[in-house]
């Protein structure tokens, strides 16, 4: 065989031989085609937590301190000087002192066991049963907010919810004023917030995990932005029960007994829509555009029962009067609390206008021949523009008045579920409130006597005036 014939016989067989082999070789290839994509794979499931793991944003968290700042300002002096300017002047000190001493009540009992039954975990639909005391909550401790990923200072998130409960036992305050005992209503605030508004904030707003039960309402998809039920249904109806369980002052409907000083109800009006913002946009727990959309509503909505109220006042046959202008924004934004992230700025129009007609309605016609004397209508406003702004955050959320509702919203279904969420506020608020105010009156008693009634509760209770000329 010549050299050129083994060479190409050398060169067939090397070509059969790798012909040959090219399946294994397939085959190898593939494994390890197959095991370097498990291995990337693998390193992708393991990098995933990482990508979404917590983190506090320092930004969301100065926000939500400024927001709870500013509910505090609805407090101390907002809402203090707004029901302050609506008493007699003899009666003025002792609503100041009354809206800083319960509000104060609240913020101790917050941190001792209301956050706890509240927002403590270990819970069930009706309360939480951890965290007593801040029991294992240190700076390091995080709550989630409503983003994936983003959480806020556990501190700071009891702070702000801690201004909800010492705001929404002072607003009750404005059913009770001119006769009712300080140590009566201090009673009355430490049974009350126990049994009454820890309960209904956990079933409204707790959102539990994976080992805790959710709160019963929240667990229904009702829709509480900012606390429609937890605070104005819940603060309104329970001054309703007080105010029957207190009786009337003394000349009710009988002499005219006026405000002393509107002046300071504006300023009071205006330091509650400027609380206000932190109270509904401080809702989102984030600076979003949640909080923002919250932001403007809240403008647009108290707006709007500024001056239908004014508007109705002169359809009843009045003057458009400045205590309706007070009256119709705190109705607007009464209104517009539980809807302020559930809405567009149209749909906050509507609820704040159809709140204020209602509310002044009630409170100008209706109230009287109920006979009730609810002094500050704290449930005409509060409990009445509670219910409309609860029942119509269903109608808000549709997409035609602007709203945030996707495309499979059955708005049906959740208003029923509004409808019942608003149904349990009412009596869980109401037989709760109840048996707090027969609590303190077996206590201490409820009414001052007569002559400190006539005299006037500053002088009467605390020893001092408001004004001494």
């Amino acid at each position: 065989m010549t050299i050129s014939k083994k060479i190409a016989a050398g060169a067939g067989a090397i070509g059969a031989s790798l012909f040959a082999a090219m399946p294994a070789w397939a085959n190898v290839a593939a494994a390890n085609v197959a095991e370097a994509a498990n291995t990337a794979a693998a390193a992708v499931t393991e990098a995933a937590p990482a990508a979404v793991e917590a983190t506090v944003d320092k930004g969301d968290t100065a926000w939500m301190m400024v927001a709870t700042i500013l509910v505090m300002t609805m407090i101390v002096p907002g809402l203090a000087l707004f029901y302050g300017g609506l008493v007699r002047s003899k009666n003025m000190l002792s609503v100041l002192t009354q809206i800083i001493a319960v509000a104060s009540l609240a913020m101790i009992m917050w941190v001792m066991f209301g956050y706890g039954l509240a927002f403590g975990g270990d819970s069930n639909q009706f309360v939480s049963a951890g965290k007593w005391f801040l029991a294992g909550v240190n700076a390091d401790s995080t709550v989630a907010t409503f983003t994936a990923g983003v959480n806020i200072p556990e501190f700071v998130f009891i702070a702000f919810q801690m201004t909800f409960s010492a705001i929404t036992v002072a607003l009750v305050v404005g059913g009770l004023v001119e006769r009712m005992k300080f140590s009566a209503l201090m009673v009355f605030a430490l049974v009350w917030l126990t049994i009454v508004y820890y309960p209904i904030a956990h079933m409204v707003w707790y959102l539990g995990g994976s080992d805790d039960a959710t709160g019963l309402i929240f667990g229904w998809g009702a829709l509480d932005f900012a606390g429609g039920t937890v605070v104005h249904i819940n603060a309104g109806v329970s001054a309703l029960v007080g105010a029957i369980i207190l009786g009337k002052r003394i000349g009710y409907q009988k002499e005219i007994i006026a405000p002393h000083s509107l002046t300071l109800t504006l300023v009071g009006t205006g330091l509650l829509w400027v609380g206000w913002f932190g109270f509904n946009a401080g809702s989102a727990l984030e600076a979003n555009g949640s909080a923002g959309l919250a932001l403007i509503n809240t403008f647009t909505a108290t707006a709007a029962g500024v001056l239908f109220w004014m508007l109705t006042e002169k359809a009843l046959g009045h003057n458009g009067s400045l205590l309706g202008a007070c009256s119709g924004a705190i109705a607007g934004l009464v209104a517009v609390t539980p809807a302020a992230g559930n809405s567009g700025p149209f749909g906050a129009i509507l609820l704040g206008a159809i709140a204020a007609v209602v509310c002044c309605i009630f409170v100008m016609k209706i109230k009287a021949k109920l006979g009730f004397d609810d002094s500050l209508d704290a449930f005409g406003i509060h409990g009445v523009g509670g219910i409309i702004g609860s029942i119509g955050t269903a109608f808000t959320m549709l997409p035609s008045l602007g709203g945030p509702a996707k495309p499979d919203y059955d708005l049906g279904s959740q208003l029923v579920t509004q409808i019942m969420a608003v149904g349990v506020a009412i009596i869980w608020a109401a037989i709760g409130s109840a048996i707090a105010f027969y609590i303190a009156k077996a206590v201490t008693g409820l009414r001052v006597s007569p002559e400190v009634e006539r005299e006037g509760l500053d002088l009467g209770e605390h020893g001092e005036r408001a004004y001494n000329y």
